[in-house]
């Protein structure tokens, strides 16, 4: 990363913010604004963050869930902090959903701030978003209670609006949100779906990332 970048992360306030308020993102400020407005999060609920690490919305929901408990995955590591469970695997593993379903049964709220590792070729980036947010809206199918929630990022493209029609098929309530602590020039927007339609929860129709990529004629 080139020294610009980082100079311009160090002026950015929501960084600042998370520095001296001890919280391991600045993502951790997109969560808590969105939950100010939309209550995905609450006491007593069962919370799964996919693809956690650092842990800054592990943090939120930690926080902002006193008597429920909050369970990240990622395969890299997650330092542990009080009130977070973490297994450290790929979510699309059978082995990973079997242990937790061992470890919390059902989810009421399955979160999702992943991101591509970007390449530069926004079409490309914006294919593998869609890929890893429509993986975590079937890990949400099979992980959520009846009536649970759902909150996911992705990349802004000409597969989002089938992707959102997905998720309005799952979901009684659907809302996309871009949060004040998300950057100007971000394509960036979270999908909330709140309210898991009963008998929805079967695996989405997933397309390869190599399907997604193809469109654009770039490879993996």
């Amino acid at each position: 990363m080139g020294k610009r970048w980082l100079r311009e992360k160090r002026k950015d306030a929501f960084y600042r913010l998370a520095k001296k308020e001890g919280y391991r993102s600045r993502a951790a400020y997109k969560l808590k604004q969105i939950d100010d407005e939309y209550k995905l999060l609450g006491p007593g609920r069962v919370v799964v963050d996919l693809g956690a690490s650092p842990g800054g919305w592990s943090q939120v929901a930690v926080e902002r869930c006193p008597r429920g408990r909050v369970v990240a995955i990622d395969l890299a590591a997650v330092e542990p902090f009080d009130g977070l469970e973490f297994i450290r695997g790929d979510f699309t593993d059978p082995a990973v959903m079997a242990e937790l379903e061992r470890l919390v049964g059902r989810a009421d709220t399955v979160l999702s701030d992943m991101s591509p590792n970007i390449s530069g070729a926004y079409d490309f980036d914006h294919a593998r978003s869609v890929h890893l947010a429509e993986q975590a809206l079937a890990f949400a199918g099979r992980m959520l209670r009846p009536g649970g929630d759902f909150l996911v990022k992705v990349f802004e493209g000409d597969l989002f609006p089938p992707f959102l029609k997905q998720v309005r098929t799952r979901f009684e309530w659907v809302k996309v949100n871009h949060p004040e602590a998300s950057r100007a020039q971000s394509s960036e927007v979270f999908v909330m779906g709140k309210r898991l339609v009963p008998g929805s929860a079967t695996p989405a129709t997933e397309h390869s990332p190599e399907q997604l990529a193809g469109r654009y004629e770039l490879n993996l």
